[in-house]
């Protein structure tokens, strides 16, 4: 077998180098970008199956959530949206009403 290197030097195949069809897929532009309103696949428990054999037969330990995280991921303005409403709702629910001091009697 002959190394990269060789591959790549050789006049047949040096075009490929230069030819964007294949070139990697950049890391940001690899994951497909869900918006707010698909959220719900990453916990809801109807997106949830747990497999126990992969393709082949051989027994594997994971659920099908790992691979919607492999592939997909929250748009940034959306996922920032849930965590600002999610600070917003519990900061809601821990305001206290706070108790109007007793008026001083008028004299």
């Amino acid at each position: 077998m002959s190394s990269q290197g060789e591959i790549l030097s050789d006049e047949r195949f040096s075009h490929i180098t230069r030819d964007p069809r294949f070139w990697e897929m950049p890391e940001k532009e690899r994951k497909i970008k869900i918006d707010k309103r698909f959220r719900a696949m990453f916990h809801d428990k109807k997106f949830k199956l747990k497999y126990t054999v992969d393709k082949r037969g051989r027994p594997v330990n994971y659920t099908s959530t790992e691979n919607l995280r492999k592939f997909y991921t929250l748009s940034e303005s959306d996922s920032d949206l849930s965590e600002n409403d999610t600070k917003e709702n519990t900061k809601k629910k821990t305001k206290k009403k706070k108790a109007k001091p007793k008026g001083e009697a008028a004299s």
